[in-house]
């Protein structure tokens, strides 16, 4: 099992590295105090810096206008960007964005690629992914509540969304809806394109997180649709497709999501062994000196290289053979990532003591949201008897 990487691929992920440290870390205090009316033309300003460097979209074909990396080396890229709550955004590859352009480039017809994806790869509009719903269990895609009724040439959507990530200031959702109840039930849902401003979308409200009901791109809606009417045009890939689409964004989007995490941890890492060997607890003695802290930065350097290993490989599995044949290693990244990414946070917390349970460093900011790891995109329990019954079937 090799991951060198190409002279090329080094190049860009040491700029990245540079501007990721020079350029978007120091834009967090706006980040994690709210203030977004200075955060956002900051921003847009990095954002437009990085697509100058030839930097933007590195999950995206070349054809569109992309990187044209493969899933490995965006991979290493997302491990990078993933060292600030900032990152990915500054580089277009933020989800739910990244995963809706990878549906509208696999599925879209010409005219949604015009209309919806051209805008979105040039940094022009945002977009979210509507299918949670507070009455259903998100673990089960297969089922949901939300209907899109056929009326001649348009869909009728009614439904009750939450967690609607980035649904706030965003031009579209891409929203699962039942479409075909009498089929089986892998093939009663569907993906349209509902813009925002469709009569019938309706906000409620930004979900609050642990206290926070966060802005923009960094926020949860919970959203109604109410008699809301898009045209039949608006389908993504077939009538009853939606549960299949969802399965091919997952995969990858568990890659990206994990490495995330595992540069999340790096950071997190970094700011605890700096807080450990600054840090007195008497004179002359510092945390650095304690067993306990020396055991938890052997540990975290231990679990973090042990899951970059794991998902790599899982990565370059998906590259090799798809998506199927690399199911049982989505699904051990996933909660082993989610794991290690919640004992290096809590470790880096306690080094810090009253500082890291304050939004002076990004540690709070990930402990509240990153707790989520655990949960979305199938929570823990869902993944761990998934592998199992597949280990016991070989025998």
């Amino acid at each position: 099992m090799t991951f060198d990487n190409s002279p090329e691929l080094k190049m860009i992920l040491n700029t990245m590295r540079e501007f990721v440290r020079e350029e978007i870390i120091p834009l967090e205090r706006f980040f994690l105090n709210h203030d977004f009316e200075t955060l956002l033309p900051l921003l847009e300003e990095k954002r437009q810096k990085a697509k100058g460097l030839g930097l933007w979209l590195p999950q995206i074909p070349s054809a569109y206008g992309g990187m044209g990396l493969s899933l490995l080396e965006h991979g290493f890229v997302s491990e990078v960007l993933g060292q600030s709550p900032l990152g990915h955004y500054v580089f277009n590859c933020q989800a739910p964005d990244a995963g809706n352009m990878e549906i509208l480039i696999e599925y879209g017809t010409a005219e949604q690629q015009d209309l919806f994806l051209k805008p979105l790869l040039a940094g022009q509009t945002r977009s979210c992914f509507s299918m949670t719903e507070p009455e259903n269990p998100g673990s089960n895609p297969t089922w949901m509540s939300s209907t899109a009724v056929r009326d001649r040439d348009e869909y009728v959507i009614e439904g009750h969304k939450w967690f609607t990530t980035a649904a706030d200031g965003a031009a579209f959702a891409i929203v699962m809806a039942v479409t075909n109840p009498q089929a089986a039930r892998h093939q009663r849902a569907s993906m349209i394109i509902v813009p925002t401003d469709t009569a019938g979308f309706r906000i409620v409200e930004n979900t609050s997180v642990m206290g926070e009901r966060g802005q923009g791109f960094a926020s949860h809606s919970e959203i109604r649709y109410e008699q809301c009417r898009v045209p039949v045009d608006n389908l993504l890939g077939e009538e009853g497709a939606g549960f299949v689409i969802a399965q091919q964004r997952l995969g990858p989007g568990r890659i990206h999501h994990c490495m995330r995490w595992i540069g999340i941890c790096e950071r997190a890492f970094d700011l605890m062994c700096r807080q450990a060997v600054l840090r007195e607890v008497a004179p002359g003695r510092t945390l650095a000196s304690q067993q306990t802290v020396q055991n938890w930065v052997v540990e975290s350097r231990a679990e973090i290289n042990g899951a970059r290993l794991m998902v790599l490989d899982a990565a370059q599995k998906i590259d090799r053979l798809g998506t199927y044949a690399a199911r049982d290693e989505i699904s051990l990244i996933k909660f082993h990532v989610a794991g290690v990414l919640q004992q290096v946070l809590d470790r880096a917390i306690q080094v810090h003591g009253a500082m890291g349970m304050t939004d002076e460093l990004p540690l709070a900011y990930w402990f509240r949201h990153e707790r989520a790891a655990r949960i979305y995109d199938g929570p823990d329990e869902v993944h761990k008897r998934s592998v199992a019954r597949r280990i016991f079937a070989r025998y």
